[in-house]
């Protein structure tokens, strides 16, 4: 028996803000093709979105998952930043987990070695979290985090979560 999910309809938006690691973008596109997510990644991007290791990691997955690519983070803010957004940092003291999730929510993840930019932490503070480890560790790695966050939001939202008949 597998798991089966039915993706909340508004989806939800997994945002990369300058990504620098091909293989951890490919890898989130696979994390969104199976969870319904929509990806968007927001410039300037340390790779190109024909990068061999992204489509690899990706497989054949991005017609189904990729939403748009912005020049940057003004321009993302600019359509999206009256919408629902989730910001996700090593250092956000809120867990993921009391992020309180609603169907067409952004989830916003910042570079693999810078995080998500300084400026919009301060900006909105009561949207940042991040996901618990422990006090001397710097960081999980990007797809991890993403994958935890963005499971834990379907589990809040999505009321067909669990386990149903095989999928295959």
């Amino acid at each position: 028996m597998s798991v089966v999910l039915t993706p909340p309809n508004p989806p939800l938006n997994v945002v990369l803000v300058e990504p620098r690691i091909p293989p951890n973008t490919g890898n989130i596109a696979r994390l969104c093709a199976c969870t319904g997510a929509r990806l968007h990644l927001v410039g300037p991007l340390g790779f190109s979105i024909a990068d061999a290791e992204l489509k690899r990691a990706g497989l054949d997955y991005w017609a189904h998952v990729f939403e748009r690519l912005y020049p940057d983070l003004e321009a993302f803010l600019a359509e999206h930043g009256t919408k629902r957004l989730h910001l996700f940092s090593a250092r956000g003291e809120k867990s993921y987990v009391t992020a309180p999730y609603q169907a067409g929510d952004y989830l916003l993840f910042g570079s693999e070695t810078e995080g998500l930019p300084k400026r919009i932490l301060e900006a909105r503070p009561q949207d940042v979290y991040g996901v618990p480890m422990l006090v001397d560790r710097r960081s999980l790695n990007l797809s991890t985090c993403a994958g935890i966050v963005t499971y834990e939001a379907l589990r809040q939202v999505t009321a067909n979560f669990g386990l149903g008949p095989a999928s295959r």
